[in-house]
């Protein structure tokens, strides 16, 4: 693609050259407007034609390093991709599980050890509030703010569980100030397996 644009390119400019040549040789008025002189230096095209050819050169040969990608990398294979100096696997984990009573937010390091944690409850939500979004998002901002507090600022989300609380927790990571790098829904899903609770009688 990029041969066929400075093929392109090179066909334009000579195009371009070709038009202007009879302005070059002397100014003249046409219409009562001046026309000035153009003049071209020899030294400039052929800088630019040599910058042209180690581009192309350097389009072509293979390069040493890393293609960098904004796509994330498969599973176990490296990527050139950091945040805060940390590799994607470093990056500190918050788990959010949303229930349908309460939401719960623990911030772990990479390895699994708790840096902090929180939910509606120990916010000073009571009964039904616990399970409100509002709740949810108040929470998140804590946790992000516990969080900053213990030197966090890019983090991986882990969400699990149905409850109110699950979008609108993230939304208060955000708002308290962690950069999100991925969102991961981890909620448990039974193939057919323990048999349901009766129907409740209303």
């Amino acid at each position: 693609m990029y041969k066929v644009n400075s093929a392109l390119l090179s066909f334009v400019r000579g195009a371009c050259q070709q038009l202007l040549e009879p302005l070059n040789l002397s100014g003249r008025t046409t219409g009562g407007n001046v026309v000035r002189t153009l003049y071209s230096s020899s030294v400039r095209l052929q800088e630019a034609e040599a910058q042209s050819q180690e581009l192309t050169s350097s389009a072509t040969s293979p390069k040493s390093s890393k293609e960098f990608s904004v796509y994330p990398p498969f599973p176990g294979q490296d990527s050139g991709l950091r945040w805060g100096g940390k590799k994607f696997e470093e990056l500190p984990i918050v788990h959010i599980k949303a229930t349908y009573n309460n939401t719960h937010i623990q911030v772990t390091d990479s390895e699994g050890q708790s840096l902090a944690r929180t939910s509606c409850g120990t916010e000073g939500f009571r009964n039904v509030k616990k399970s409100t979004p509002i709740a949810a998002q108040t929470t998140g901002i804590s946790a992000a703010a516990k969080a900053q507090a213990k030197g966090v600022t890019f983090a991986r989300v882990l969400v699990k569980g149905l409850g109110p609380g699950r979008l609108s927790a993230i939304k208060g990571l955000t708002m308290g100030g962690l950069e999100i790098v991925s969102i991961t829904d981890n909620t448990p899903v039974p193939h057919n397996g323990c048999r349901p609770r009766k129907a409740r009688r209303m």
